[in-house]
Formats: structure tokens, sequence, C-alpha cells
């Protein structure tokens, strides 16, 4: 029997914002009754294009009722390139985490967001990005497979199972997402080129830049902002303040907003830690 953490029950036994949205912006459907697991996800937006309001139904187990309702309440009031940024290690961190074959849950609420906020854009996926069917029990792609792999440096069949499902089933597909997994940790062994590094005095001064230039104005939006306590190493101290230091997704914006831009304008090897005082 798996264990589930408090969250995971709350949201299972209180699932929040179940139902629809009359005239949604975004709809996004992923998954099949037939193999045991469906999401709908809808958005509406308000008049500054953030989300005013989601809602899902779900055909699924507990851990998916929790992972799509947990979802929906992190989406609130997000942007769409905000919320573009979920990932489903964020789901399962809301939740306190999730077990490991229960991991597909959270992958199926990525998607279904993905799915709709295509379906506002007007857009669909790209053919090649789709891919190409491995497992047909479940109907996952080489695609799915690729990036799940990629994202948590999955190396078994059965951890891409615990994501995907794929290989859940008759079993015929394991041999196929196998030369998946090996194709692509064989793309991570080509030789990366080793980045200028910073002297310590020039690493204080790009994060102070970059928290005052692209951090700090995004956060006074909502009423919050940021502080450089100290870095050490790779690793950067900062303090929420304002509304950012009780938000149900600090967590979310240290790790994918402020530690992002970190990385992006500084150095890939950034850490972001938050000081509680």
């Amino acid at each position: 029997m798996w264990e589930y953490t408090d969250e995971v029950k709350d949201h299972f036994l209180n699932p929040r914002n179940v139902g629809e949205i009359e005239g949604a912006d975004g709809v996004g459907e992923v998954g099949s009754m037939a193999c045991g697991d469906a999401l709908r996800l809808m958005f509406k937006l308000d008049e500054a294009q953030r989300i005013a309001d989601v809602k899902f139904q779900t055909f699924g187990c507990a851990s998916a009722i929790a992972s799509s309702s947990a979802l929906t309440e992190m989406l609130k009031g997000m942007s769409l390139d905000e919320a573009e940024k979920i990932t489903n290690d964020d789901i399962a961190r809301f939740l306190g985490g999730l077990p490991k074959e229960k991991m597909h849950c959270s992958v199926m609420g990525q998607d279904a967001l993905k799915q709709a906020i295509l379906n506002y854009r007007g857009e669909s996926e790209p053919q090649e990005q789709q891919g190409n069917v491995v497992c047909e029990c479940f109907g996952v792609t080489d695609k799915q497979i690729e990036d799940v792999v990629s994202a948590h440096n999955l190396k078994s069949v059965d951890e891409v199972t615990d994501y995907v499902k794929a290989g859940g089933g008759c079993g015929n597909c394991h041999e196929s997402i196998r030369a998946v997994i090996d194709k692509v940790h064989k793309q991570y062994e080509k030789p990366q080129p080793v980045p200028k590094k910073l002297s310590n005095v020039e690493k204080i001064k790009r994060i102070e830049e970059t928290l005052e230039r692209e951090v700090k104005p995004a956060l006074k939006k909502d009423g919050g902002s940021i502080e450089l306590i100290d870095v050490e190493g790779d690793t950067v101290y900062v303090k929420l303040i304002g509304t950012c230091m009780n938000c149900a997704t600090a967590d979310f914006t240290l790790k994918h907003f402020v530690e992002a831009k970190l990385q992006e304008f500084v150095t890939r090897q950034l850490v972001v830690e938050e000081v509680r005082q």
C-alpha cells in the first residue's frame, strides 16, 4: 500500500475547483478512460491576462484527483508565461511528495495544462513534438518518454512506467523504451563547453544586478520583493519580503523564477536557498 502525505489526502478527500467553466478561454484534455486516467483542465483569464478561474474534471485514482486539485490551486493568479513553467515536480512538491509509482498523475496534470494553453492560443502541438506511439496499451509516444527521461534522469523501464505508465501493460514495448532511454543518455555524453569561471566579486555584482533588473519588478507587482542575504560559493541566500513571505507558491517562485533568472544571467551553477527569519 502506498504512503500518502496529509496534503495528498486532503486534496483527494476535499478536492478544490472541481467542475466546468462556461466559456473557458483554454481547455486541455489528456489520457483516456481506457487507460484508467483522464483529465480535463480549463481556465478563464481576467483583464490582466492572469488566471482568474480554473477547474478540472478527472477520472482516476486518489493521486490523480489530488494532483489535479493541487495544480488548480497553484495556477490561480498566474500569467500564462508563469503557468507554462510549472512542472510535474512542482505539483508533487506542492503535495508534499507522491509515491514514485504515482508520479504519472502529476505528469498528466502538467500535460493537461500544456494542452489548455495551446488551446487558448489556437495552436496545436507540432507533429515532430508529438512523436510516434511506443506503448500501445497507454498511447505513450517516444517524445513523451524522451521528455521525462531527460527531465528526471530516468535510467530504467520501471522508472519510465512510474512517470508516464508506458510499459505497464503487456510489456511488448520494453525494448523500445530501453532504446529511447539509451538514446537520451547518449546525448548527455556529448562534451559540453566549460563555462567561464567568475570571480566572487563579479558573481555577486551580477547577482545583484539580475535581482534588481529581472526579479524585483515582477515580485513588486504582487506586493512582494526579495533581499540578497549572502553568497557562499554557488549558493545564493535570499529573503522573501512582503506578500511573497507566506505565499503558497513561494518554493515555486524561488526555484522556477528567481533561481532560473540567476542561472540565465549569471551562471548555470547557482542554487537559491531561502533564509527564514
